[in-house]
């Protein structure tokens, strides 16, 4: 798949499995498969393997690359595959290297660990992971990594396979102000959570990371939908029955925005498991709330179940030409 082909399918949601693990914290790949499987059902622009939901930060090198691995075998064609890469520059080319054996379609790449970088270095550290391998590559902006809209237009200068920006700041109006510098030179994604898509694209953003794919694609996709039509009923509608309730268990713990999704997805029995260290699992009287929200999330995940048996016919899903 060429650069542009992947680029032309970056509108709507991109699903970013979780990592599942078993109860001695290794890794689930037998579950991540099936959980890749179902999730790929569904019309997502690509799924994201080993991000930030995927516990990337909490991954071995060998590990990464095996998630992506059965990430890309589990796809099976019918969606590129986005890799979590970064750390540091040598850490995130080994990522990069292997991650591109392994069949990945594209990076995502995370801010290094260091936090006091001048531009320059940043600079360097996102050249030195593009260099690494042959794929096209999105940014991932959050927490200390901090870009001005003229940032932008000199990476994308400096580093011509950058594609997207992955927005991790929540700050619309300086969103606002890089992709009206930068135009259409990347694609531009919503990169803070379902609860923000109003936000987003009401400022042009066009796509958006969600980790309510895990347990309800058909949701992630309406409020996808809706923000495409500048419908703010409808996302209404949807935040007040479905993403505030989450999100607000989510933000009873740091971390939770992790763990309240592996308890919703053991709660509806699929594979998930414990959150390794340094997040914590939810509190039994957290994983009895998220169980009630579940009761009301339950119309849409009854029938992403049906869409997913019908999907087991004949007629399946076609394939994503690579």
């Amino acid at each position: 798949m060429t650069s542009a082909e992947l680029r032309n399918r970056f509108r709507g949601v991109f699903g970013f499995p979780i990592t599942p693990f078993r109860q001695d914290l290794s890794l689930d790949l037998d579950g991540l498969a099936r959980n890749v499987d179902q999730m790929s059902r569904h019309p997502f622009c690509a799924l994201v393997a080993a991000g930030g939901t995927g516990e990337l930060f909490s991954l071995t090198v060998p590990e990464i690359i095996d998630v992506v691995r059965v990430t890309v075998e589990a796809a099976a064609g019918r969606m590129p595959v986005v890799a979590g890469v970064g750390f540091n520059a040598a850490l995130g080319a080994e990522m990069a290297r292997g991650v591109e054996k392994a069949g990945a379609d594209c990076l995502l790449v995370l801010p290094p660990y260091y936090s006091n970088a001048p531009e320059e270095g940043l600079f360097d550290y996102y050249e030195a992971i593009a260099k690494a391998s042959g794929l096209p590559l999105m940014v991932y902006s959050r927490d200390w990594a901090v870009f001005s809209p003229p940032m932008v237009a000199r990476l994308a200068e400096r580093v011509p396979t950058l594609l997207a920006w992955k927005d991790g700041q929540g700050d619309a109006r300086k969103y606002q102000r890089i992709i009206s510098h930068v135009g259409d030179r990347l694609a531009w994604l919503g990169g803070i959570g379902d609860d923000c898509v109003p936000a987003y694209f009401a400022i042009g953003v066009q796509a958006y990371t969600s980790s309510i794919s895990n347990i309800a694609p058909k949701v992630s996709l309406q409020l996808a939908e809706a923000g495409l039509a500048r419908d703010f009923t409808r996302l209404d509608q949807l935040m007040r029955r479905y993403v505030h309730p989450l999100y607000a268990l989510r933000d009873r713990m740091r971390g939770y925005e992790v763990s309240v999704m592996k308890t919703a997805m053991e709660i509806l029995g699929m594979p998930a498991g414990p959150v390794r260290p340094p997040l914590i699992n939810c509190r039994p009287q957290d994983v009895e709330d998220v169980r009630k929200l579940m009761d009301v999330y339950r119309d849409v995940i009854e029938e992403r179940e049906s869409g997913e048996r019908a999907e087991r016919s004949p007629a399946g899903a076609g394939r994503m030409s690579r």
